[in-house]
Order: structure tokens, then C-alpha cells, then sequence
């Protein structure tokens, strides 16, 4: 299935520029490793050796914020891949 992906501006270096890319994959980690294929050097900018989600990483699936690469996407859903910000 194929996903829309919403990417903040700071990983759009990986899809020349691109605001929002598409990707297949019925998890997390499937679309990931997807938008590798598609776009490599973005899932390192992500994910981390270990597998995770990089902490200052953040994905929303259907608006929610999610952890867990094994989390489910649901047809229709779109992902949210935002940097967290930090300042002070």
C-alpha cells in the first residue's frame, strides 16, 4: 500500500527538496526501510544503529505521535516525520 510521507525540512536534503514523498510498507519499519530504497541516507538520519527512533526524531501515524517501528499504518494513514525542536 502506498503511503504519503511528510517530511520537515531538515531530511528533505535525502528527496532533493521534497516536502512529501510516497513509500509502501504496513509498518514503520517496512516504510522505512522503503524510503531507504527510494531515498538513501534518510532512514540513517531516523533511525539509529540499534534499530530505534532517533530521540529528537518524532512520527506521527494518523496524527498520532509514535515510538515504535513495529506500529501498524493503516491504508489511508499518513506519517509525519518531524525533527523535534529545541531551543531556549
Amino acid at each position: 500500500m502506498t503511503i504519503k510521507v511528510h517530511l520537515s525540512s531538515h531530511v528533505r536534503s535525502y528527496t532533493a527538496g521534497k516536502p512529501m514523498v510516497e513509500a509502501e510498507g504496513g509498518t514503520l519499519k517496512d516504510l522505512m526501510t522503503d524510503l531507504e530504497r527510494r531515498h538513501p541516507g534518510l532512514r540513517f538520519r531516523v533511525i539509529d544503529e540499534q534499530d530505534r527512533i532517533r530521540p529528537h526524531m518524532n512520527f506521527f501515524v494518523g496524527g498520532v505521535l509514535v515510538r515504535d517501528l513495529g506500529h501498524p499504518i493503516a491504508p489511508g494513514e499518513a506519517v509525519h516525520i518531524l525533527g523535534a525542536l529545541s531551543g531556549g
